[in-house]
């Protein structure tokens, strides 16, 4: 009797269009990511077995199928091992999800899930000093309706948002009166609010007066220039056009790549300089692990030096070295006048 096989396409739109982004709260980048990494995936197998995708079984997909897959992307794609890591994180929550549908595949799922991933060297985070963020806010002009809009940059390091959650940003989760605030969902769908400088609340202000949507019903807080919904890559591309300008006032800007996520570690930075607990920090910027928050005190110098200063050092006796002692000395000042040999 011919053993039963399990089309992987049976898997697929389930855990794309209803476990990722409804159950597990995935944002949709995510869920988009994770779509490119079943793609390459499912060509890469049928190309090798010479099947056609529509054809392809789980049972195809095995532990030695996604090894080559991870091996053909970093030596035919140039992918690098941050990116391989990715696309295996990805694929380890495919197999779970099917686990979970279909028990008898449990030992197939752990044979792939046990592919580990490989260590890579932990990123610099890049942040900006007060000096590079005085020159980047500064040379946005906020007499015009762009300068206005691009307030958004004073608003990123005000509450430390993700990019997603900026451009997702929505004029109800505005509150502009009382204590102002905005209310952001973050990921998983967590929500969580941050107060608002004053300033912040009167660039806001300004700007959603002369906010003018394409669509009558967009409620989106910031627009592209054709009056639809600002995007992540449309923020990047605002960030660099300033820092281009700023860097003229201040050189330092021209060597930090400037993104939407060094405004946020900017955030995360200047927080820890001025005292706030990494617990607090971490409930601002909506980490679910403090291994994450973590890693800016790890980065601080600053804050390492002023704990070592304030450790006392231990003052023990020094052994004294035998070629230090007055004998050896003299002997080595002898040495100037050598004894004649008979």
């Amino acid at each position: 009797m011919k053993d039963q096989t399990h089309p992987i396409g049976d898997y697929l739109k389930p855990f794309l269009l209803h476990y990722l982004p409804l159950e597990k709260g995935s944002p949709q980048n995510t869920v988009l990511s994770y779509r490119d990494t079943i793609k390459l995936l499912l060509c890469f197998t049928a190309d090798t077995l010479h099947k056609s995708v529509d054809a392809l079984t789980v049972e195809d997909l095995n532990m030695e199928m996604v090894l080559a897959f991870l091996d053909y992307l970093e030596s035919e794609r140039g992918c690098t091992a941050n990116t391989r890591n990715q696309r295996l994180a990805a694929l380890r929550s495919l197999f779970k999800y099917i686990g979970r549908q279909t028990p008898e595949l449990l030992l197939h799922v752990h044979q792939v899930c046990s592919i580990s991933m490989k260590t890579t060297e932990e990123k610099i985070i890049d942040y900006l000093t007060s000096e590079e963020l005085s020159a980047l806010t500064g040379s946005i002009d906020r007499n015009t309706d762009l300068g206005c809009r691009d307030s958004l940059v004073l608003l990123l390091f005000n509450t430390g948002a993700r990019v997603s959650e900026l451009v997702n940003l929505k004029i109800d989760d505005i509150v502009l009166t009382g204590s102002p605030k905005i209310n952001i969902m973050g990921k998983g769908k967590k929500p969580r609010a941050c107060v608002l400088w004053d300033d912040t609340v009167k660039a806001l202000r300004a700007h959603l007066e002369l906010r003018s949507p394409r669509k009558d019903k967009d409620t989106h807080v910031f627009l592209n220039a054709v009056g639809a919904p600002l995007t992540r890559f449309g923020v990047t591309h605002i960030l660099k056009k300033y820092a281009e300008v700023a860097k003229a006032e201040c050189p330092s800007i021209a060597s930090k790549n400037i993104t939407p996520h060094v405004l946020r570690h900017s955030t995360a930075m200047h927080l820890l300089i001025i005292g706030v607990e990494v617990a607090m920090i971490a409930i601002w910027l909506g980490h679910a692990r403090m291994e994450t928050t973590n890693k800016y005190v790890e980065l601080n110098m600053d804050m390492k030096r002023s704990i070592i200063e304030g450790v006392e050092v231990p003052k023990g006796k020094q052994p004294r070295r035998k070629w230090h002692t007055p004998k050896t000395l003299k002997w080595l000042d002898s040495l100037t006048n050598p004894v004649r040999l008979m």
